[in-house]
């Protein structure tokens, strides 16, 4: 009996001891701050990876003590706390907790205050959220980019190559350290190489992120997926260049992307043709047969097929099948804005946005165009449509516009002008940044003041929304994050797109393709001749128009709008501008129906001048 009891003792003690032990080994977590935002503070602290971890709880104090704000997952180093006025100071402290529960200390204190923001805050905030899918999401054992937010297993390899661009994007705003960002794409590459499904060197389009299988896309879609690739592979190409250091895991880094690159057998996809297939499967072989041409999304494979060092294409596959359709030249203007190549209204915006996250396309041309005036002009017609807003849907206007592929209230939808069902997602303008700063800018500020937490999450602006149904998404996809993050870099350093074109395979390509210099901006070759108003866009209108104007030679302008009677209603432009061509927004929702008139005034060097008035009818 005796026996019994000293050894219950000592297990009694064992157990409080090691209780004792795990408790005092739980630190409370490190890096904790609070950023305040217009609408919103975030806490952030930094991504453990001690095992012993099992989530967190963030604690709020409410002016008298500490109360338990929310409690968060191990892979969840944040928490958004929505305040929706601006002034107001939140305190905060935060716990890590093991698996059993068992709570550290708090942290220190922490505090911030809600302020309006600048351009640059607005940046950061959209970029420090939208990380956070790639990082703290990112699939716990490869690293890859989860397919949506909660798809568990399922990860995308596109989505997961623009976030391989995530990851350096976040080590330049130092939302990580150059270390943990090193590990994270040691996780990811490691995986890729030694344990991820390829077929041909191609990966497929969804990966298990466990164990590395292919899991198909459809019925016959089960293999390798040149699009899904080409993603991939200028991510890796930029994080190639990018981790250049002398250090063992930046070796590594680079060793297994080499590899990886040129494993794969662009020449085995062009079934002896000129062309690029999309799909092969070790089950249907080509069953599939679809040829990538343009004008898609598919320019990016294009470039690294004709650039491989080990399977290359031939360069003049990129006109013989690349642009070897019908459709693929436009040269028609929509809106007033020219597009060289392209569907009509550009199709969906992440034409724009995916073949360029790597490949830099200012300052240089095809026999078509330069590419970067291509895609801005496509960015500026879908802001000139929402504009003139044929289908009446709710809140289009120049600050609430974008179209692409997104989720919508009927399921997913490719959307663009020739498809449009009233909704915008948030990625096609800001994706858009490097073409339209000034406009995609004021899209994201007026969209986060406008629909604060409905819009915008824990991952960053939610996938998509529709005034018209009253309807906002709550899903984030990879391949709609990803694009946000990374060309949102690519405007404030220019980092990824420098570091992919630092790749010694690239400019040969582009030589032995034909492209050429073009260093004039598409503004400056088009100056005018003369002076020139136009007549408004959309007319009958309601309520926005656009109004144009043409200068040959720096003038001083008034452009006036007036009623019927001759008042003055407003002054849409007055002052000095340069020589060029201009766009001006007139808002007429305060006004009532009828008749009205506009006028220029130009007072140009050389004493030259011009005054011409034009009517335009206000319908409501």
């Amino acid at each position: 009996m005796k026996l019994l009891i000293r050894l219950s003792s000592i297990l009694t003690l064992i157990f409080v001891l090691n209780n004792f032990y795990l408790a005092q080994s739980i630190q409370p977590p490190t890096g904790v701050k609070a950023i305040g935002y217009e609408n919103h503070i975030d806490v952030v602290w930094e991504f453990s990876t001690d095992p012993n971890i099992g989530g967190y709880k963030v604690y709020r104090f409410n002016g008298t003590n500490y109360e338990l704000a929310k409690r968060t997952t191990k892979y969840e180093s944040f928490f958004m706390d929505w305040v929706e006025q601006i002034g107001v100071e939140r305190k905060y402290k935060v716990s890590a907790l093991d698996y059993n529960d068992r709570e550290s200390d708090l942290s220190a204190e922490v505090k911030a205050t809600t302020h309006t923001m600048t351009d640059e805050e607005f940046l950061d905030m959209t970029q420090r959220a939208t990380f956070r899918y790639f990082y703290d999401y990112g699939h716990p054992t490869s690293g890859l980019a989860r397919e949506r937010y909660g798809s568990g297993e399922t990860c995308t390899i596109g989505g997961s190559g623009f976030g391989i661009m995530a990851i350096i994007s976040g080590i330049e705003r130092g939302f990580i350290t150059r270390k943990q960002g090193v590990d994270r794409i040691f996780k990811i590459v490691n995986f890729l190489k030694n344990t991820a499904d390829k077929f041909h060197g191609a990966f497929p389009h969804w990966i298990n992120g466990t164990t590395g299988k292919a899991i198909p896309f459809s019925q016959y879609d089960d293999g390798g997926d040149l699009i899904e690739t080409s993603f991939m592979i200028q991510g890796l190409l930029a994080a190639r260049q990018y981790f250049n250091r002398n250090d063992t895991f930046e070796i590594i880094i680079r060793s297994f992307i080499t590899d990886i690159w040129e494993a794969v057998e662009w020449k085995w996809y062009t079934q002896n043709t000129s062309y690029l297939y999309w799909h092969w499967s070790p089950n249907y072989n080509f069953r599939i047969n679809m040829r990538i041409q343009g004008p898609n999304e598919g320019m990016i494979a294009y470039l690294l097929a004709i650039a491989s060092p080990t399977f290359p294409i031939s360069a003049s596959s990129y006109y013989n099948g690349w642009t070897n359709t019908s459709y693929y030249k436009n040269g028609k203007s929509f809106y007033g804005y020219p597009l060289w190549v392209g569907w009509d209204y550009g199709g969906p915006l992440f034409f724009a946005h995916y073949s360029f996250l790597g490949f830099d396309p200012r300052n240089k041309k095809d026999k078509y165009c330069n590419y970067f005036e291509n895609n801005k002009n496509h960015t500026l017609i879908h802001r000139a449509y929402a504009i003139a807003n044929p289908k009446k849907f709710v809140d289009y206007n120049e600050n609430t516009w974008g179209f692409t592929a997104s989720d919508d209230p009927n399921g997913y939808s490719v959307h663009e002008p020739n498809n449009d069902n009233g909704t915008i997602s948030p990625t096609a303008a800001l994706s858009s940044m490097p073409y339209t700063p000034k406009e995609s800018i004021e899209f994201l500020k007026n969209i986060y003041r406008k629909y604060g937490k409905k819009v915008f999450g824990d991952y960053g602006f939610k996938d998509a929304f529709n005034p018209t149904k009253n309807w906002f998404a709550n899903s984030y996809l990879a391949i709609d994050q990803g694009p946000i993050m990374a060309m949102i870099e690519n405007y404030r350093s220019q980092t990824l797109w420098k570091n992919f074109m630092a790749n010694p395979e690239i400019q040969p390509m582009l030589n032995a393709i034909g492209f050429t210099a073009d260093q004039t901006n598409i503004e400056d070759k088009n100056l005018p001749f003369e002076f020139e108003l136009y007549q408004n866009y959309p007319n009958p209108f309601n309520p926005n128009t656009i109004i144009e104007f043409s200068l040959p030679v720096s003038s001083r302008i008034d452009l006036k709008v007036y009623d019927m009677l001759g008042r003055e209603i407003i002054t849409l432009a007055s002052g000095k501008y340069n020589a060029g061509n201009y766009k001006v927004n007139f808002d007429a929702s305060k006004l009532a129906s009828g008749l009205y008139i506009y006028r220029l005034i130009a007072n140009g060097e050389n004493n030259s001048s011009f005054i011409k008035t034009m009517k335009m009818i206000l319908t409501k």
